[in-house]
């Protein structure tokens, strides 16, 4: 791993001298020393650090308080403060630049080390954060159909660009006014003022829809026909954080002879959408509650964490950014899906190390406690097949042959390549708890869960990514399971997907 590069920022050359000494003997990287703010912006600039040691008190007219804000808001570089001096007023100054750190003079090489390392790890943490929430707006900003979000107390938090053209109120106006301002409803037929659908998600606490012939009022007071849905955003089971609504203009349709089947459709297809928003949308809390709780426990505990608790912490806020990745690349895999842009890249490919080395590495991450046995039948196993997807659909697989069997339980993956056919046989056998009878039929629908899975984590989108690869691939899938029994899935593939 790279030496995190460290800019000294100090007045006192010997005190300057000695933390430089003492950072270097700890790995790290001095780029430099500076004993004035406008210097340290200046090497700051220059050596582009990832990290700011600023003692506040510095001569000259730019204090290092005033040098830290500017190197935090343009540079985004963190930034830790020393100080001879811990009265209230100073922290309280000091607070506002939001630095990574406060160290009082004296201190040891062991404060150093530990204020580094908190300092660079909350830096990453909030840079990830920041990523994964403009990509999640950017997917928002990205759907066709009008999208606002409330808080818990139906205040506007959030709305795309497609909902700002149909209400006629930009974003910026919006925020923070109640949604009963934004989103105003009336019966078409008896002209008479509807609920707000927020208000009876609050109130109800599940997905409700719009009745048939409902209008919404612009701002500038034109009516549009709309159709919609508005769904619960839950940080916890049975505590509601916010509400989502998804809604579209139905004025050509209205006018249509096949309004009925217009309205049916564009019902089942906003209930797919409303679904996927407030699966997104609950399953990054989570992961987000985690590292803000982490976070938190850190900054509390500063130096006085133990290195075990500290591991443990950092453990968390890892497994919670990994699954805010896989949850994205999931959204984007089907997002791609939709538009139509998924593609099969075949490419040679020895399908029985494809399948020892894709296992090799799933063991190395997923720590489970199960073993999975593979056996590989046929002399010869190259294919031309696109190993990302092939890749994507056996790793959902076993992901689901693991979290739905018991720990310590086999799970079998055989390789079966026929020649004479053309095609590669692929099996993944596990001993769970099985799908009932009645949930097989919707299994690879969007967001669908079997009813005897609410309790073990998913969004619903596995088995959807899975069929979408096989289709790819011109393949087919197919399963037997018995509840409590276990579950066999089959995928059938061309040898030569050209």
């Amino acid at each position: 791993m790279e030496q995190a590069k460290i800019l000294v920022v100090e007045d006192e050359v010997i005190v300057a001298r000695t933390i430089a000494s003492q950072l270097n003997q700890l790995g790290y990287t001095v780029v430099g020393t500076a004993s004035s703010g406008r210097v340290a912006i200046a090497k700051a600039l220059e050596t582009k650090p990832d990290l700011v040691f600023m003692d506040i008190i510095l001569k000259g007219e730019m204090d290092g308080i005033t040098a830290a804000s500017y190197i935090r808001e343009h540079l985004d570089i963190p930034v830790i403060f020393l100080t001879a001096y811990g009265d209230d007023n100073t922290l309280q100054r000091a607070k506002l630049t939001q630095p990574f750190g406060y160290i009082v003079k004296p201190f040891t090489s062991k404060d150093l080390r530990i204020a580094v390392e908190i300092a660079l790890l909350k830096h990453r943490l909030e840079r990830d954060i920041r990523e994964n929430r403009d990509r999640l707006a950017t997917l928002l900003n990205s759907i066709s159909d009008a999208v606002i979000a409330t808080d818990e107390t139906g205040n506007v938090t959030f709305m795309n660009p497609a909902a700002e053209v149909l209400t006629g109120w930009p974003q910026a106006d919006a925020i923070g006014l109640d949604i009963s301002q934004i989103f105003h409803l009336v019966d078409e037929v008896t002209e008479t003022t509807i609920e707000n659908p927020v208000t009876k998600v609050l109130r109800e606490q599940k997905v409700v829809y719009l009745q048939e012939y409902t209008s919404l009022i612009t701002k500038n007071g034109k009516r549009v026909p709309i159709g919609d849905s508005a769904s619960p955003i839950m940080a916890v089971p049975n505590q509601i954080n916010g509400v989502v609504i998804v809604f579209w203009d139905l004025s050509e349709r209205r006018q249509t002879e096949l309004l009925e089947q217009a309205l049916q459709k564009e019902r089942e297809l906003n209930n797919l959408k409303s679904l996927f928003i407030s699966t997104v949308s609950h399953e990054f809390r989570n992961p987000l509650s985690v590292i803000q709780t982490a976070i938190e426990l850190i900054e509390l505990h500063g130096v006085n964490l133990t290195e075990t608790k500290r591991n443990t912490y950092i453990k968390r806020i890892k497994g919670a950014v990994q699954s805010m990745k896989l949850l994205m690349e999931d959204v984007l895999f089907i997002g791609k899906s939709e538009a139509g842009r998924l593609e099969c890249q075949p490419a040679l490919l020895n399908l029985q190390e494809f399948c020892q080395e894709l296992i090799e590495d799933f063991t190395t991450v997923e720590i489970s406690g199960h073993e999975i046995i593979f056996t590989c039948h046929g002399d010869t196993t190259d294919a031309y097949m696109d190993e990302r997807l092939l890749h994507y659909t056996l790793i959902n697989l076993l992901s689901n042959a693991i979290k739905y069997s018991p720990q310590n339980e086999t799970i079998r993956l055989e390789l079966n390549c026929d020649q004479t056919q053309g095609v590669a046989i692929f099996r993944i056998q596990d001993e769970g708890i099985g799908i009932p009878e009645a949930d097989q039929a919707h299994l690879f629908e969007s967001f669908y869960r079997a009813s005897n899975s609410h309790s073990i984590q998913g969004t619903g989108l596995g088995l959807v990514i899975v069929k979408r690869c096989v289709d790819a691939h011109n393949g087919q899938i197919s399963f037997t399971s018995q509840e409590g029994v276990g579950t066999t899935f089959t995928i059938t593939l061309p040898l030569n997907c050209h």
